[in-house]
């Protein structure tokens, strides 16, 4: 005798068959649940959660708008106008309880855990200019990527004391960096022509961030600077 078929020529499924579907069924399920509850998220809204402004490993775009905003930059001989003090760009300024500094550490920290008054009490860092990595937050420093005297000489003696204490908190751009303590001493108020981390392979972000923030503060560069620039540009 032959076998019966199913109705529509199709031959009937298996018992393992069916368990399999069944089980993809309470699977789809349990995902759906799941994502309404919050726990998972298929779709995503394409967001990082990096804070803005902290350094890090850069792409092609970045390479490309770098090229594009250093031909926007004022080339022009540096002035070094008397009068420059630190006091006149106020740092570090405290916001819900925490200064710049402490934000820039707990950013760019990896496992830091703060006290009450946001000190850092444990966590790691990794220091870009050297490739150092440190246990302890008073081997650090918060590197402003373009010095204070730098900006002082580059156009900031012309800005209000409001406009210099932004500059020197400056969160929205790649202004600050927390870095090994002797690597920013070393630095001191340097350009890129007389001054670049003593770790090679990160001069390529170091550069791409002295364009944004000259870029977006509005800053000129003199011409060795911007010989300085390019050059390490090209070979990026």
């Amino acid at each position: 005798m032959s076998k019966q078929s199913s109705p529509g020529g199709r031959k009937p499924k298996s018992k393992s068959a069916a368990v399999i579907s069944a089980l993809v069924g309470v699977v789809v399920v349990a995902v759906f649940v799941l994502q309404q509850m919050g726990v998972i998220d298929l779709e995503g809204d394409g967001t990082s959660t990096e804070p803005q402004g902290a350094p890090g490993n850069i792409s092609a775009s970045d390479l490309d708008q770098a090229r594009e905003r250093v031909e926007e930059i004022r080339v022009e001989e540096e002035s070094d106008p008397g009068g420059y003090d630190r006091s006149l760009f106020p740092h570090w300024s405290e916001e819900d309880g925490c200064t710049t500094r402490e934000v820039v550490l707990e950013r760019d920290g990896e496992g830091v855990r703060t006290d009450e008054d946001c000190r850092p009490t444990s966590g790691s860092w990794f220091s870009p200019y050297d490739g150092e990595t440190f246990d302890d937050a008073s081997d650090l420093d918060i590197d402003h990527m373009v010095a204070l005297k730098e900006g002082w000489r580059s156009g900031a003696h012309e800005w209000s004391t409001e406009d210099r204490g932004q500059f020197a908190n400056d969160l929205d751009t790649t202004q600050l960096w927390a870095v090994s303590a002797s690597t920013n001493r070393s630095k001191g108020d340097a350009d890129p022509s007389d001054w670049l981390p003593p770790l090679e392979s990160s001069h390529c972000d170091y550069v791409v961030s002295w364009i944004e923030v000259k870029h977006e503060w509005d800053l000129s560069m003199d011409p060795d600077e911007e010989t300085a620039v390019r050059e390490v540009l090209e070979s990026c």
